[in-house]
């Protein structure tokens, strides 16, 4: 009986593991967030030469090492290039929020951000980020023949769902290692400036915010004022019930002597009231005997004379 409980108990803890794997999702910290494939006049390589580029983006708010990764692209079915992040590099080392830009030239000899492949703007390249352990973080495809010159493609936010055509119209601007969608201004801010010019109203709201939050300090600390001396009223009471209850045991135990003389020493140390003393000293002067045996003068070294 025993033997079949606790096969039903591996069993039930078995299916609850594969349940809780199955419904676990993938939530990767590097994401890819723009795409350049046709550099002419765009950004610039550490060597001046305009090449194509891959964005990723560290979307955490802790710092990711891309070193160990794999960046694979292919072009066209069944051909598929593999770039390995080299280790040892301090770089690699992506910060919150922040990106790391790789050079799709073909010349990993020119450094760690340089990748071993190059991508074709005439057909679809499927791009795909991998961990050290060679699964998937996250993947794109760049349509084929949609990019013309120095356009990217790219998520409208930076860790957004959504990719757009970045062609530098309006607000769709090609930000290699930057922000997708940089604001210069704040909505908020000048529709406040609009309705409220002279800033009375902010001045009405900030002096309401700190009049309320000391309106609430002081009903605050007047509640736990009273609370705490209820608590102490409570526990002076119970004190003075358990010394009566102990006085009427005690009643039967002392006789009216020894309450009376407990009675008197009370009152004594109370009023302070204790017997009137003589201040009178006596001084005996007590006569001994002279002995040389008995002077220190004689123990002394005597110093010599001089002649």
């Amino acid at each position: 009986m025993k033997k079949i409980n606790i096969g039903i108990l591996l069993s039930l803890l078995l299916m609850a593991g594969l349940s809780s794997c199955g419904e676990r999702k993938s939530d990767s910290k590097l994401l890819l967030n723009e795409v350049l494939i046709e550099n002419e006049s765009n950004f610039q390589d550490d060597y001046g030469v305009h090449s194509a580029w891959i964005e990723i983006f560290n979307k955490s708010y802790g710092s990711t090492d891309l070193a160990g990764c794999l960046l694979k692209v292919s072009s066209q079915p069944g051909d598929t290039a593999t770039y390995f992040i080299p280790k040892g590099d301090v770089l690699t080392q992506v910060k919150p929020r922040q990106h790391a830009l790789f050079w799709a030239d073909g010349q990993p000899n020119r450094g760690t951000f340089h990748t071993n492949f190059t991508l074709n703007a005439a057909t679809d390249n499927w791009i795909g980020l991998f961990d050290s352990g060679r699964k998937l973080m996250d993947q794109i495809v760049v349509p084929g023949g949609t990019l013309q010159a120095n356009q990217s493609y790219g998520r409208v936010n930076d860790a957004s769902d959504r990719w757009e055509v970045k062609n530098g119209s309006g607000d769709k601007y090609v930000t290699p290692s930057t922000n997708n969608k940089t604001l210069d201004s704040n909505a908020k801010t000048e529709k406040f400036a609009l309705h409220d010019a002279s800033g009375i109203g902010m001045a009405i709201s900030a002096m309401s915010v700190v009049f309320c939050g000391l309106i609430l300090l002081y009903v605050f600390f007047r509640c736990i004022g009273k609370l705490s001396v209820r608590i102490g009223q409570r526990k002076l009471d119970k004190l003075k019930a358990k010394h009566s209850e102990r006085l009427k045991n005690a009643e039967g135990e002392f006789s009216g002597e020894v309450v009376a003389a407990i009675s008197m020493a009370l009152h004594e140390m109370q009023n302070d009231v204790h017997d009137v003393e003589d201040t009178v000293l006596t001084i005996t002067r007590v006569k001994r005997s002279y002995s040389p045996w008995s002077s220190k003068i004689y123990t002394l070294r005597e110093t010599p004379h001089k002649r």
